[in-house]
């Protein structure tokens, strides 16, 4: 029952499983489409942009596929426990989102347009779940890693917002917050479809176009 209470609900820092101080498993060194590696340092030039948007074996998918996009992993983001695992995540008790850290060229590929893949990717207005996974780790965020990249999440928000009302659909609910710790999930997550092609995605959007070129940082 009390596993059942944060499906719904965020824990506190105080309510949240301890964690540990160091990862337990290694993270794989390259990645399995676009050859490049998973963690950084990055290249110099490059940048980082975090999301969640539901099950991230699909939304992995969404960004390894956009050109411009370097590398891709997916991890836990948004919570309180330490090195995480998939299974603590799980139970909501941790606080994290299921989340995708895309690194990418911003001289090929523009943050707003990533951003337009995210929107268009989920359903942002269906809080704790993603269709039919519900929990609080399947919640729509964006973790931002500049002034820049926050005004301009704020910006497309606000504009998709528009598209959806007037389509008839509810309030988005994402969080769009500063970035703070990203752990990398267990190397059988990193690139999971394109391991299993036929695996489990979750993943459907409204099915509306998301303005771009409106949100200028």
């Amino acid at each position: 029952m009390l596993f059942n209470r944060y499906k719904s609900h965020l824990p506190t820092a105080e309510e949240a499983l301890p964690g540990r101080a160091q990862p337990e498993f290694p993270v794989p060194a390259r990645h399995t489409v676009l050859g490049n590696p998973l963690t950084g340092p990055y290249p110099e030039g490059l940048e980082i942009a975090d999301f969640g948007l539901g099950c991230f074996w699909g939304a992995e998918r969404v960004f390894w596929q956009i050109p411009g996009v370097w590398t891709t992993l997916v991890g836990y983001q948004g919570g309180h426990t330490p090195n995480p695992s998939y299974e603590e995540v799980c139970t909501g008790m941790t606080g994290h989102t299921e989340a995708v850290r895309v690194v990418y060229d911003p001289a090929l590929v523009s943050y707003e347009q990533l951003l337009k893949a995210f929107w268009e990717g989920h359903d942002p207005t269906q809080g704790f779940r993603q269709g039919n996974d519900v929990g609080t780790q399947y919640r729509s965020a964006v973790y931002t890693h500049s002034p820049s990249q926050a005004a301009t999440a704020e910006t497309s928000r606000a504009a998709f917002q528009s598209v959806l009302t007037a389509a008839g659909h509810p309030t988005i609910t994402t969080e769009i917050l500063p970035a703070g710790p990203f752990y990398p999930a267990e190397p059988y997550h990193q690139q999971y479809l394109d391991k299993n092609p036929n695996g489990y995605c979750g993943l459907g959007g409204t099915g509306l176009s998301c303005p771009v070129g409106i949100a200028k940082a």
